[in-house]
């Protein structure tokens, strides 16, 4: 995902602490538990993905001060991960999805470009199979 234009990666606590300068988020979403679900009227709106454990994702949206200001979205109930979770401060591991998983299920939401995503995701079929996506994955591949 690194090589792709369409995104740009930020690390904590840099970005917390000035060293690392972050874009105007005022238009963007963050992904979370929490908010309301997404809909089309999200689809001009920049995306905000925290990859951490849960602990440390709580901390990063207290410190990341423009975090604070930004619209939070999740994905619609039903979606279920293929991620063999091994965390134990997940607050309900039924709920939550791996971040690359998240992310998919966000782009499919907004209309965007999957190309490519799940590409070296090694749950990838498995995780398309339980969300029965696999139709849908092969259709917006060719």
């Amino acid at each position: 995902m690194e090589k792709r234009p369409d995104f740009q990666f930020y690390t904590y606590p840099d970005c917390a602490l000035g060293k690392e300068k972050l874009p105007d988020l005022s238009d963007y979403i963050a992904l979370d538990l929490e908010g309301p679900p997404f809909s089309s009227a999200d689809s001009g709106s920049g995306l905000i993905l925290l990859d951490a454990t849960w602990r440390l994702a709580e901390k990063m949206n207290r410190l990341i001060l423009p975090l604070q200001k930004v619209k939070r979205r999740r994905i619609p109930t039903g979606f279920v991960t293929a991620y063999p979770r091994r965390q134990e401060d997940c607050p309900d591991p039924t709920v939550g999805l791996a971040s690359i998983e998240a992310l998919y299920i966000a782009y499919q939401l907004l209309g965007r470009d999957c190309q490519g995503l799940l590409d070296t995701y090694h749950w990838r079929d498995l995780f398309l199979e339980k969300n029965g996506l696999v139709h849908f994955f092969r259709e917006r591949m060719h």
